[in-house]
C-alpha cells in the first residue's frame, strides 16, 4: 500500500501536480493500439448506463475517449489537472468540450451530473475513497458513476508473477509506477473502496480477457496474429470470465438515490 496524501495544503497540491508531469511521459504521443482498443470496448461496455443529457469525465489525458463521449452526449465538462493533456484534447476537439485544470478532490462546481465517467484514474488518485465519495456527490438524481481500473488478477499478471517479474499480484510494475499508479486493484477490493464511499453498487464485471501483457498486445494487434475477430473473441470471453479481464468495473449511483 502506498500512504494517503492529503490534497489539502497549496503545497500538496504542487507536489501532486509534479507528480502528474513526471508521469505524462509515459503516454507518448497517444494511445498505443491495445489502449485504442480497449476504449472502444470500455464504451461499449458502458454505453446502456449512460444515463441523461449532461456528462462529467475525469481524466481526458490526449482526449480519445473524449473523443468516443462524443458520440452520446453534446453537454460533456472535462476534469483533468494535467494542462498539458487539455491543451491536446481541446486542439483536437475544439470548444465541443468544456475543461476544467483540477483535481476530483477539490472540485466543486455548482452543476450536478447525469453520468460521470471515471475510467483508470481511481488508481492514479491520493485518497480513492474520498474522492469516490466526491464525484458520488456530482451525481444528479438518477445518475450513475462509471468507474474502471486495471485488474490484479489478470492473466497477463499471473504469469508476470510465475515469471518473477512480480513479486504478487498487487505489486506495482515499472509500466505501472511510470504512469503515476498507485495502487492495483481486485474485484473485492473495488468494491470495498465504492461501498466506503457511501455509494451503491448497480453492477460490476469486466472488460476484455486480457492473455498478454500491453506491450505485447501492442507489437501483435494488427499483424496476422492478432486481428478483431481475437479482440472481440476476447471482449465475449471477459463477459464470462470478470476476473481475469484487463479491466474491472463498476456501476455506481448515490447511496441516498430513490
Amino acid at each position: 500500500m502506498t500512504e494517503t496524501v492529503t490534497l489539502d495544503t497549496p503545497a500538496a497540491i504542487a507536489g501532486e501536480r509534479d507528480r502528474l508531469k513526471a508521469a505524462v511521459a509515459s503516454y507518448g504521443d497517444g494511445a498505443a493500439p491495445f489502449d485504442m482498443a480497449m476504449r472502444r470496448f470500455m464504451m461499449r461496455t458502458f454505453l446502456p448506463f449512460m444515463t441523461g443529457t449532461k456528462c462529467l469525465q475525469v481524466g481526458c489525458a490526449h482526449g480519445d475517449q473524449t473523443t468516443l463521449l462524443l458520440e452520446r452526449y453534446d453537454d460533456i465538462c472535462v476534469l483533468e489537472p494535467e494542462a498539458e493533456f487539455i491543451d491536446h484534447t481541446r486542439a483536437r476537439l475544439g470548444d465541443r468540450v468544456r475543461f476544467v485544470e483540477g483535481f476530483v478532490e477539490t472540485y466543486r462546481p455548482t452543476e450536478r451530473y447525469d453520468c460521470i465517467l471515471f475510467s483508470h484514474v481511481l488508481e492514479h488518485v491520493t485518497d480513492p475513497v474520498v474522492a469516490l465519495k466526491a464525484l458520488g456527490d456530482l451525481l444528479a438524481p438518477g445518475g450513475k458513476l462509471l468507474i474502471a481500473v486495471p485488474n490484479a488478477e489478470a492473466p497477463s499478471r499471473r504469469i508476470a508473477v510465475k515469471m518473477g517479474v512480480l513479486d504478487h499480484l498487487e505489486a506495482l510494475s515499472q509500466a505501472d509506477i511510470g504512469a503515476g499508479h498507485r495502487r492495483v486493484y481486485r474485484m473485492d477490493t473495488l468494491e470495498r473502496d465504492t461501498r466506503h464511499a457511501g455509494l451503491t453498487i448497480e453492477k460490476t464485471g469486466g472488460i476484455f480477457y486480457k492473455p498478454l501483457a500491453n506491450f505485447q498486445l501492442d507489437a501483435l494487434i494488427g499483424g496476422p496474429l492478432i486481428g478483431d475477430a481475437f479482440l472481440e473473441g476476447c471482449y465475449q470471453l471477459g463477459l464470462e470470465r470478470p476476473t481475469e479481464c484487463a479491466s474491472l468495473y463498476i456501476v455506481a449511483t448515490r447511496g441516498d438515490a430513490a
